[in-house]
């Protein structure tokens, strides 16, 4: 597999103004929040998408909750077996 070099660019400080959460209703009845949060941003030198705009790469994780879950989804709880110091 041939490897593909990051492309030179320009790190781009960021403000964050709204970090929201997708939902998502499962067929299974669970529901599930999803939230892209952005660790960092580079504009790429010398590239532009087809109506011109500049070309950005990001460096993000995506943070997942699941809610609403059915109860006969559920594992029953089980105490851990780990040790206590």
């Amino acid at each position: 597999m041939m490897m593909q070099s990051i492309p030179e660019g320009d790190e781009v400080d960021f403000d964050v103004i709204e970090e929201g959460w997708n939902v998502y209703k499962l067929k299974d009845g669970s529901t599930l929040k999803v939230k892209l949060v952005l660790a960092g941003v580079i504009r790429v030198k010398n590239q532009y998408d087809p109506i011109g705009n500049p070309v950005y790469m990001i460096n993000s994780t995506n943070v997942v909750r699941v809610t609403d879950v059915p109860p006969e989804l559920k594992r029953k709880y089980t105490p851990s077996k780990t040790p206590t110091v």
